[in-house]
């Protein structure tokens, strides 16, 4: 577990360098450790080195996890399609989830958030190439969603989430998450008050940085390549 420590270490001073490079305020580009198919060991670990924010994408894996650390102040993230049937554990179990798409499960989950519990803390998914095969809804669709979202009681939207297809080259990596920061603001000035970019990965977290990320999720830079 000496190698998490050190990429954690390494990640964190590479934030902090970016941050400086394209004038983001410092701290303002959070970390959530993406740990999916890797063990509580890995996640308590990191957590030992300052970390905190931790992200799954699968509920069934995730419970092992949530139940043997749960002695740790541990801020879970669900990041990962969701399927109806999984909406009550997710969010009894999580504090956010950065991959809403559809407004049935929206419902679901402010419905079954327990009573006492704060908001739910949650980012739409944005399918910017309009992928058949992706998660996520169209741009063009998004106000509409983004208000019906808005309106649920046990909810709290705090922004947009994207997954963009890759490419090698920083412009090109660029130009989805401009695109998504440009309709966060286009909700901005209908009324809303978004204030949480979901977006970049080990390949790409430079150009997320860029374009104004507040979260990144970051599985393969700090844990190695997934099991």
């Amino acid at each position: 577990m000496e190698n998490i420590a050190v990429a954690l270490k390494a990640l964190r001073a590479r934030i902090s360098d970016l941050e400086r490079r394209y004038e983001r305020p410092t701290g303002s580009v959070g970390l959530v450790a993406v740990t999916k198919t890797k063990p509580a060991e890995a996640v308590a670990a990191a957590f030992a080195e300052g970390q905190r924010d931790f992200g799954e994408n699968q509920l069934q894996e995730a419970r092992a996890k949530l139940e043997a650390l749960s002695h740790l102040d541990i801020t879970w993230h669900f990041i990962g399609p969701i399927q109806s049937n999984k909406t009550r554990g997710i969010t009894q179990a999580f504090a956010w989830v950065h991959s809403l798409d559809r407004i049935k499960i929206a419902r679901r989950l402010s419905d079954q958030r327990p009573e006492g519990a704060p908001a739910l803390e949650v980012c739409i998914e944005v399918n910017l190439s309009a992928e058949a095969t992706k998660s996520g809804i169209r741009l063009e669709q998004l106000k509409e969603f983004a208000a019906a979202v808005a309106a649920l009681p046990r909810l709290r939207l705090r922004g947009l989430m994207t997954i963009p297809a890759p490419v090698s080259d920083l412009d090109s990596q660029r130009l989805p998450f401009r695109r998504l920061r440009q309709a966060m603001l286009e909700l901005n000035q209908s009324g809303f008050e978004l204030d949480t970019l979901s977006m970049g990965m080990s390949d790409d977290m430079e150009a997320a940085i860029a374009e104004g990320a507040t979260w990144i999720r970051i599985g393969t830079a700090i844990f190695g390549p997934r099991d």
